[in-house]
């Protein structure tokens, strides 16, 4: 039988036991926020009836969509969780209570071309509050308080969330009688911080767009509006009472930072930023960005905002939310790349290897299940093996503890528990080495996910 060379496709990630215990961390510690806030978890399928994908979807969508054929059946792979998420609230509405509240961490699927950090399946982390017929500003206030606190929960201490209210921008453009165009400046005023403002200002010339050189300068004056909050608030009061949906939009914005001490937010980790706009059709008010302040090259690791109807496309209830998504598998890829992934994290399988030495098996087993109903992650090794190798099987999986049983132990009630760390060895009762370690783990077992350098 000829053999089939084994190998990962390319876009898609395998990682090891070590690597995978990591990127878990980071799942449990997003789940755990996220439920904190009061968002209810929730699982869409992975495949949907293409009409359902692409019915908000065409031209880029449709040529990245994994797409197949079941019989008279035509499938296709979800290609974000906000698509699903719209079919799940119209499909559901009698039956849901909103504002819905929900979160999910999932696969999604694009058939891109594959390239470093860019994957064709990978994990998003998104949440969603979506509204029936209406949603306060104030979810749209809290949502910088969530990302606050999932990132520091990870250990990330460098970061900042960077905000604006597409009001404000469709405002301002109409206030220059740029409404028509204002996709197409805002598509080029995206790439300021790529290329700068003397190129963004010839595109704004070009004859693609085809503003005139006053307009441009305009233009490039108010996106270089910055400084504190309050600096950039003050300065956009100077356009307020030429257009109504700028000046919404300005309220609304002065809403979301005004209470960002409350939602323990502190002001550095905070930033207006004009330039943000996001998804330029989709998004209709507070917009959010999220980037490393020492990785700026890294781009947003969190990003999302305000739209004014999730499932117009399935219902006619009008349905407005606000969401974000974090790209975990391509954040997690950079963070390892970069090194600030924290390899002093316990990651291993088990907090405890039991090592019977002994052919009665009885005492072991019922240790290993005291440990576990104290809550011990616990292997029983039971392989015919010398105790060098036993051991050597803990070291390699940097299990911390070993608890060895023979004759003498068993007949005391007792075992041998080795902390493999310290090398310390205590003869101790079953309940009593549960409790040790327990004690011992609890401040391993606190170590962020990310650790900064």
């Amino acid at each position: 039988m000829e053999r089939i060379k084994p190998r990962t496709l390319s876009g898609f990630m395998e990682l090891l036991p070590r690597e995978q215990q990591l990127l878990e961390g980071m799942m449990a510690v997003l789940r755990r926020t996220y439920a904190l806030y009061g968002f209810t978890p929730l699982d869409t399928p992975l495949i949907e009836a293409s009409e359902v994908l692409l019915a908000k979807g065409g031209g880029e969508t449709e040529k990245q969509i994994y797409r197949f054929h079941k019989g008279d059946t035509d499938l296709a792979l979800r290609f974000d969780l906000t698509v699903p998420l719209a079919k799940y609230v119209a499909l559901h509405y009698a039956e849901l209570t909103f504002p819905f509240r929900r979160y999910q961490i999932g696969k999604v699927y694009r058939g891109e071309r594959a390239q470093r950090g860019r994957f064709r399946e990978f994990y998003q982390a998104d949440i969603d509050i979506i509204g029936d017929g209406q949603l306060s500003v104030m979810n749209e206030a809290e949502i910088p308080a969530i990302i606050h606190h999932a990132f520091t929960r990870l250990g990330l201490r460098r970061f900042r969330i960077r905000v604006n209210n597409r009001k404000i921008l469709n405002g301002f453009y109409a206030m220059l009688g740029l409404a028509e165009k204002s996709g197409d400046i805002m598509r080029t005023v995206d790439k300021l911080d790529k290329i700068g403002p003397e190129k963004v200002k010839a595109l704004l010339m070009g004859e693609d767009i085809g503003l005139a050189a006053a307009q441009a300068e305009e233009i490039l004056r108010f996106m270089a509006i910055t400084g504190t909050n309050g600096e950039v608030l003050a300065a956009l009061e100077g356009y307020r009472g030429r257009d109504a949906a700028f000046d919404l939009g300005l309220d609304e914005l002065r809403a979301v930072t005004e209470h960002l001490a409350a939602f323990g937010v502190p002001e550095g980790r905070f930033a207006v930023d004009l330039t943000i706009a996001r998804g330029l059709d989709y998004y209709t008010g507070t917009v959010y960005e999220t980037e490393m302040q020492d990785h700026p090259e890294i781009g947003s690791i969190c990003s999302g905002g305000r739209y004014d109807n999730l499932a117009e496309y399935y219902t006619d209830k009008k349905l407005p939310g606000v969401g974000i998504s974090i790209g975990l598998t391509r954040l997690f890829y950079v963070l390892n790349e970069q090194g600030m992934l924290n390899r002093e994290r316990n990651t291993a399988p088990a907090d405890a290897l039991v090592i019977p030495m002994m052919e009665d098996l009885s005492f072991p087993v019922s240790v290993a299940t005291t440990l576990r109903s104290a809550g011990v992650r616990t292997q029983l090794y039971t392989e015919p093996k010398k105790l060098k190798q036993k051991f050597a099987y803990a070291d390699k999986l940097a299990i911390p503890f070993v608890v060895v049983i023979g004759e003498d132990e068993a007949a005391k009630g007792q075992v041998s528990l080795k902390d493999l760390a310290t090398g310390e060895q205590r003869l101790l009762s079953p309940a009593d080495a549960a409790a040790a370690i327990r004690a011992a783990l609890a401040p391993r077992n606190s170590e962020p996910v990310i650790r900064e350098k």
